[in-house]
């Protein structure tokens, strides 16, 4: 048996000390071992709330943030000192001026800390990026880009008008990109001062000029944790990489049984290894096939492979949504993720076998792995 603080495959131990954070529909469930050292699930915790998003402090692991929206209370920030089992609700929530839009928060999509923990970011539905200093007590929104001369190029998609994506270089903490859906990637190397499109080379077969400067529909963007020249980016049409921080775009669909999906995510140890889950299309929205199918790529996306085993291969029409993949930072190859039907896989290996470890919960919006350890 594994001990405690490990949640446990088929293979052996997962995560050392990781707890796997799982926000649903209807609130937080927590993935992590039991006496015995199995996985086990317990929750919900925030119950009835949308859970968005999770992150942890920086050097605080215990410390977690969660957006998260209820139909009646709306959207809020809430803080667990303790790993997630108790939460509190913050007082102020990220929002544009009143007058600016028809509602000045519709939802939080997305949170990110600064390296050093100085800084905690938000995105928001309708498009905007906004920043605190004190950990959330209070926020300021970042104009350059909220204002920017391109914005009249953005607008909803499918309902959703959101900053969803937000990556701070590890390195250069004044290297920041975002993505916007719909109205595409943007990048600053200024600390958000200034902010230009980050387009270049990307497709948007749903606008009438193929490669504009702005309006692209992003569904999610990563930057390496190690090297922050190095993105990856799914779109409405096909998936890229970046090698220069965002700069330009190489399309990397190529491989790959759809150029649609949501879900992406990047090996923290290696730039050139990342996993994507394709969907059938943008009508359809579900997997290729009925095949619920990752593809991994370890030469930065030039060519994929299936890494499927475990998965159901047949009539399994589930959707994978934009922070519902996640791979572990504290052990190379552990990568998990939840589905619109409420199941949840992690493998420990790469994506070689993939085990359940939950099932039947509510849609999975969000997976994140963290340290929980005192």
């Amino acid at each position: 048996a594994a001990p405690e603080g490990k949640v446990t495959d088929d293979a052996g131990s997962i995560a050392p000390a990781s707890t796997l954070l799982v926000g649903t529909e209807k609130g937080l469930f927590r993935v992590r071992c039991d006496a015995r050292g199995g996985a086990c699930l317990d929750g919900p915790h925030l119950a009835g709330f949308r859970v968005q998003h999770v992150v942890s402090t920086p050097r605080r692991p215990r410390e977690l943030l969660a957006a998260v929206d209820h139909p009646v209370w709306g959207s809020h920030l809430h803080r667990s000192d303790d790993g997630g089992a108790n939460w509190t609700s913050l007082d102020a929530t990220p929002q544009h001026p009143p007058g600016r839009h028809p509602q000045s928060l519709k939802a939080l999509w997305h949170l990110a800390w600064s390296p050093d923990g100085r800084h905690l970011y938000a995105g928001i539905d309708p498009a905007g990026l906004f920043v605190s200093d004190d950990g959330g007590a209070s926020w300021r929104d970042v104009a350059a880009l909220n204002d920017h001369p391109t914005r009249s190029a953005w607008e909803p998609s499918r309902g959703l008008f959101a900053l969803h994506s937000i990556c701070v270089d590890a390195q250069d903490p004044r290297h920041l990109v975002v993505a916007i859906s719909a109205g595409g990637v943007y990048r600053s190397v200024d600390a958000g001062a200034s902010w230009v499109p980050a387009n270049a080379g990307a497709r948007a077969e749903h606008l009438p000029e193929r490669y504009p400067v702005a309006g692209h529909n992003v569904h999610r963007v990563l930057m390496h944790p190690r090297d922050g020249r190095r993105l990856y980016r799914q779109c409405y049409n096909g998936t890229y990489r970046s090698d220069d921080g965002g700069a330009t775009w190489t399309e990397i669909t190529g491989g790959l049984p759809s150029d649609f999906g949501y879900a992406i995510a990047c090996d923290p140890f290696d730039p050139d290894t990342l996993w994507q889950i394709p969907e059938s299309s943008s009508h359809l929205r579900t997997t290729v096939d009925g095949r619920l199918r990752v593809f991994r790529s370890v030469d930065a996306g030039r060519s994929w492979v299936s890494a499927s085993a475990g998965l159901p291969q047949q009539h399994a029409y589930v959707t994978v949504l934009r922070d519902a993949m996640d791979a572990d930072h504290r052990a190379r190859g552990r990568v998990a993720f939840g589905t619109s039907s409420g199941h949840v896989f992690v493998t420990g290996n790469g994506g070689g076998e993939w085990t359940l470890v939950a099932e039947f919960l509510p849609r999975v919006l969000s997976v994140r792995f963290v340290a929980t350890e005192e």
